[in-house]
């Protein structure tokens, strides 16, 4: 077995989720602590709605890289805690828009502060020019693959 293979296994592991998982725990942790009751899943579908509200399913498929089935039980679940509601396309009636309702639009800034602080935790000590050459190497790597 050649020597750099065993590393090359860890480069795929770290890529493949490890700092990310470590993250999206502590982020799920630090929601908890401030009594927000919803799960990284969930926020990421927030997070994309509050960007741009009122998009399709499939907007949100495509948004989040998930597939139909696992963004109708998020959206059912969004829905069961009354922070989005389908509606009717006014366009296509075949279409729901997702928009969001007041109780997740107050609860953005609360939640993207503890996101930002999450990240800055988890940047400590790592500087800006790395940051950056991280993006550049990932996007690349998604590139290759997309």
């Amino acid at each position: 077995m050649p020597n750099n293979q065993f590393k090359w296994g860890e480069l795929y592991s770290f890529i493949t989720g490890m700092a990310s998982t470590a993250i999206a725990r502590r982020l799920q942790k630090n929601f908890k602590q401030q009594g927000i009751e919803i799960t990284i899943e969930q926020w990421s579908v927030l997070y994309h709605l509050w960007k741009k509200d009122g998009v399709s399913q499939q907007e949100l498929c495509n948004a989040t890289f998930r597939d139909k089935p696992s963004i109708t039980r998020l959206l059912d679940n969004l829905e069961k805690l009354k922070l989005v509601k389908r509606v009717a396309s006014p366009t296509d009636r075949r279409l729901n828009l997702i928009v969001l309702t007041d109780a997740a639009r107050k609860m953005q800034d609360h939640t993207m502060e503890i996101a930002s602080n999450t990240l800055n935790e988890a940047l400590q000590g790592v500087g800006t020019s790395d940051v950056d050459r991280a993006k550049i190497v990932l996007q690349k790597v998604y590139d290759n693959l997309k």
